[in-house]
């Protein structure tokens, strides 16, 4: 909370996006806190920087690691479709909206721990490959990295979307020493055969019975000659099969793969989560710097708010809307607008 004239610094923001419940706006803060101008919140944010690495150390103390664990990367877009002059928006596709739209991408890697169930946010990346030339993949091999080498956070595997399938990141993550499950495309190209046979898409691969539940050998266009993977046929619905390949030689079934792929969606809980209860998309500003260090808040509110979650065995929802709640209870008790 802040007090009258103390000086603040980003915890006092983070206190403000976790207070709120939907205004997220500079404007609506300097009301609030009454003492403080816009502008001045402006330049506070603008001159500030809040790298991702803040986030691995508030939560790198909470985090509990397990032999089994699972490290997801995939990324979201924030929509800022109304948006013509916030740096750092771009046209790019958005699987939440189903389609092509004007946001600013983020990269997002969690941590999961199978035997607790629980999961946390362990880093993060701006998609602006206008600024830095980078794209999502070489995010993902940025953080892997990172991960491995300097966070030294106990995994088995890597978990990941259809975007990050490609062979020099699985190549990478094998070289590790760990596991990898992610899907491939439809037509993505493969020779199931031991001998020199023409690749040809996966969605054309013919599968016995036997192969249907324990999937079967197959080597990746563009892998090493006698680098073979397992792949499984997945049906989803009616009109969707996923394809899943996996360098994993332990003895699997299909139900086994999808219940491991299962795991990923936990990042999806996290966007959806860091958008409705964080206001993670929510910043008007048009500076960049702003925009990163809006972002890096929402991150360290979210691990906040799901630290209380863990421990009062409740939602993040919950957690959020309770000071409203305790409002609402208070004004039909003592009305400060009487109807009647």
């Amino acid at each position: 909370m802040i007090h009258s004239r103390k000086r603040f610094d980003h915890r006092d923001y983070c206190q403000y996006l976790l207070s709120s419940q939907q205004n997220y706006t500079l404007t609506n803060y300097a009301e609030a806190v009454g003492w403080l101008s816009h502008d001045k919140v402006n330049r506070f944010l603008r001159d500030i920087y809040l790298p991702p690495r803040t986030l691995w150390a508030q939560v790198k103390d909470h985090i509990v690691s397990s032999e089994q664990g699972f490290v997801v990367f995939d990324d979201t877009v924030l929509d800022k479709q109304y948006a013509r002059s916030i740096d750092s928006v771009r046209t790019q596709y958005s699987g939440n909206a189903h389609s092509v739209i004007r946001g600013i991408g983020v990269v997002t890697c969690i941590y999961v721990n199978p035997e607790t169930e629980q999961f946390w946010a362990i880093d993060w990346r701006v998609f602006d490959p206008d600024k830095d030339g980078k794209n999502k993949n070489d995010h993902v091999r940025e953080m892997l990295h990172n991960l491995h080498h300097y966070k030294k956070l106990s995994y088995r595997a890597v978990l990941m979307d259809t975007w990050y399938a490609n062979t020099d990141l699985m190549l990478m993550i094998a070289d590790l020493g760990k596991l990898y499950y992610c899907p491939i495309k439809i037509n993505r190209q493969v020779n199931d055969q031991d001998i020199r046979v023409p690749y040809r898409p996966v969605k054309d691969l013919c599968w016995s019975k036997h192969e249907e539940q324990e999937g079967k050998r197959v080597k990746l266009k563009g892998f090493p000659t006698d680098y073979k993977l397992r792949l499984f046929r997945m049906p989803i619905s009616p009109d969707r099969t996923d394809f899943i390949v996996t360098n994993d030689k332990t003895r699997l079934s299909v139900d086994a793969v999808r219940k491991t792929c299962a795991v990923r969606w936990k990042i999806e809980q996290l966007h959806r989560e860091l958008k409705q209860a964080c206001g993670i998309e929510k910043c008007q500003c048009r500076i960049a710097r702003i925009q990163r260090n809006h972002i890096a808040c929402a991150f360290l509110v979210w691990n906040r708010l799901k630290a209380l979650a863990y421990q009062s065995a409740k939602t993040i929802y919950q957690i959020k809307s309770a000071p409203l709640k305790s409002l609402l209870s208070k004004e039909l008790k003592a009305p400060t607008i009487a109807f009647a």
